[in-house]
């Protein structure tokens, strides 16, 4: 059994260049990397522009010119988020999904971060993921990403609930300030609590025989690039990119319907809207696998079974992550009332699904 990504032999190598970008002051850091990326720009000319959709890592765009066409991203990474992300298997899983042409260019890793290509595009909102021809697409594409081989012969195997133990073992008892304390006791579920709903669902949702797949595990609004000529989406960020149940990752996507700055769990998507993306997912699954792609309509109830209750699994692993962030991170975001807004939802979302049976 293997929890890990394999790189291809043939995946292009990525360099590793010895630079630190303070992400503060990151213009000289960031020119450092430009020089060795992009040689031939003159310093003077680089301009930077600084992207804030991120909550987990900064975001830098370099180009010269007047337009962004040719333009070096340089993500640094969040103050200890190296405690949530697994960075050696970030690399490997951006490798093997470059190498089946799934993920821009990975033009090298720093000290405290990763330099790729910008894809061109328009990374999207809540609602423009429920529109009908990008919702298919975004189906069509996640399928493709759940039947790459990248286990080398293995049987692959999920690391969901290694993670969560790692993650609840690190959510914060205290924090240094008053009021966010006090929020953290009183609005936040207690440890004893929090303890006991994982048990439940490692036991519940173990059974429910989803395929364990090459995961995205992020794949959020703004993780999605559409671009509009060639009518296709790519998606970016794979930090949390890994071997997971194929129900998890689905499950995960429908929950970001809601958003994150202003989140409205309304937008959950409907079962009339999940059980057609769910189809359109299922063809290009098994096109992709070489099956006659012919799904009845036995399949697609099993994966809204399966989708719905892992949702749930996708709630609390997000409310771990943010109480996490809420101790460490650096990026203003109000983390604290996050997790409480995903533990919220995965209680008030759990009588419904629990009661789901496979067909």
């Amino acid at each position: 059994m293997a929890m890990y990504i394999h790189v291809p032999e043939e995946a292009l190598a990525v360099p590793k260049i010895d630079v630190t970008v303070d992400d503060n002051h990151y213009r000289a850091g960031a020119l450092k990397l430009i020089k060795e990326l992009r040689p031939n720009w003159k310093p003077s000319e680089v301009k930077i522009k600084f992207f804030t959709d991120g909550i987990t890592n900064k975001l830098l765009g370099c180009y010269v010119g007047a337009v962004m066409q040719d333009v070096v991203l340089v993500r640094i990474y969040g103050n200890k988020t190296e405690l949530l992300v697994d960075r050696d298997n970030e690399v490997k899983s951006f490798r093997v999904l470059q190498a089946h042409r799934c993920a821009p260019a990975l033009y090298c890793t720093f000290n405290n971060g990763l330099c790729y290509e910008f894809l061109q595009g328009t990374a999207l909102e809540p609602e423009h993921i429920s529109s009908p021809p990008v919702c298919r697409l975004i189906a069509r594409q996640l399928a493709k990403y759940h039947t790459i081989h990248a286990h080398n012969g293995w049987v692959p195997q999920s690391d969901l609930w290694l993670k969560m133990g790692k993650y609840f073992a690190l959510v914060p008892k205290y924090l240094k300030d008053p009021e966010r304390h006090t929020r953290l006791t009183t609005e936040v579920p207690s440890l004893h609590c929090l303890r006991e709903e994982l048990l439940w669902l490692q036991q519940h949702l173990s059974h429910l025989d989803s395929p364990v797949v090459l995961c995205h595990n992020d794949l959020l609004c703004k993780n999605i690039i559409y671009n509009k000529e060639p009518g296709n989406v790519k998606f970016i960020d794979y930090e949390y990119a890994g071997y997971n149940y194929q129900a998890y990752d689905i499950g995960n996507h429908f929950n970001e319907f809601a958003g994150i700055n202003e989140v409205d769990y309304s937008h959950y998507p409907q079962r009339a809207f999940q059980l057609l993306w769910l189809r359109s997912y299922l063809e290009a699954y098994k096109e992709h696998k070489g099956q006659a792609s012919d799904v009845t309509d036995r399949e697609v109830e099993l994966l809204y079974v399966q989708v719905n209750k892992f949702a749930l699994a996708s709630h609390f692993f997000w409310g771990l992550w943010a109480l996490i962030q809420a101790k460490f991170s650096t990026i203003d975001f109000d983390f604290l009332g996050y997790a409480v807004l995903r533990f919220n939802q995965y209680f008030k979302m759990k009588p419904e699904v629990a009661v789901l049976t496979l067909p």
